[in-house]
Order: C-alpha cells, then sequence, then structure tokens
C-alpha cells in the first residue's frame, strides 16, 4: 500500500486532517509530516495575539500519523475502504511550543500491534530538528461492519 492510499484512507475531512506526507513506512513504524496553516481556525482564539498550536492538536496529529497511518499499513486490505479508529490511551510530553507556519515531523516506533489494538512511542519534531513533544500512544482499528 502506498503513502497516498493509506492517507486516502484516513476517516478525517479536510478541516480535521494533520496528515501532509508519509516519508516512510514499514512493519515497525511510519515516518510523516504536517504544516500548521498560520489561517486554521483553532489559532484565532488560542492565545490570542500569541497564537500557539494546541496540545490537543499536535497529539492528535501524533496520533494520525503515528497510530492511525501505521495501523491502516499494518491491516492492508483486510481493513476496507471505511476503517474506524479510536483512542485508547495517551501519555504525551509537552517540551516546546509549535507556531503557526510551523512543519513537523512525527516519528513513530511499533510497541505492540494485536488484533487490531496498535500500541506506539511518538516523538515530533520541529523544522530545526528539535524534540516538541513525545510520548506514548494507543489506539483501536477495526473494519466497518
Amino acid at each position: 500500500m502506498t503513502s497516498e492510499e493509506i492517507i486516502s484512507k484516513l476517516p478525517y475531512g479536510p478541516s480535521f486532517l494533520f496528515v501532509d506526507e508519509l516519508t516512510a513506512i514499514s512493519e515497525n513504524g511510519v515516518i510523516g509530516s504536517y504544516f500548521f496553516n498560520p489561517d486554521a481556525a483553532f489559532y484565532e482564539d488560542h492565545f490570542r495575539g500569541n497564537p500557539i498550536t494546541p496540545g490537543v492538536i499536535l497529539t492528535e496529529c501524533m496520533a494520525q500519523i503515528g497510530v492511525v497511518c501505521l495501523g491502516i499499513f499494518l491491516m492492508g486490505e483486510e481493513l476496507g475502504d471505511d476503517p474506524k479508529i479510536a483512542m485508547t490511551n495517551t501519555d504525551i510530553h509537552f517540551l516546546k511550543p509549535v507556531f503557526p507556519g510551523e512543519k513537523v515531523v512525527v516519528t513513530s516506533e511499533k510497541q505492540y500491534f494485536r488484533f487490531g489494538k496498535l500500541k506506539c512511542k511518538v516523538s515530533m519534531k520541529n523544522e530545526k530538528e528539535e524534540e516538541v513533544c513525545n510520548g506514548v500512544i494507543g489506539g483501536m482499528i477495526f473494519k466497518n461492519r
């Protein structure tokens, strides 16, 4: 399955898609990136006059790249065209802010995958290659019935 096919299976609309590209993917992990558009609606009121990317959005970006994209790859064609996803746990540490107009790279390493449950160690870096957050995210991915 190609990176483009994986991204096309993501169940998010344009305003909530936080994956621009996948640069590497294997049975053991994934690397992908996202550019935070300065015009995104959440910047308008998240610290008026000094916007930063909300932690929940950073977490979502890491989950979409690091767990959902990897889960789609691991489950392959058996998943179908309309996968269902549920986050089961997170433990994220925020180290630096991400500002509007920044591109981030997410690296995910599979820790566990069985019966559709995927747990990954994730890290996000900015364009200066500074780690901005890291942690562990778990989720379930399964075929729509």
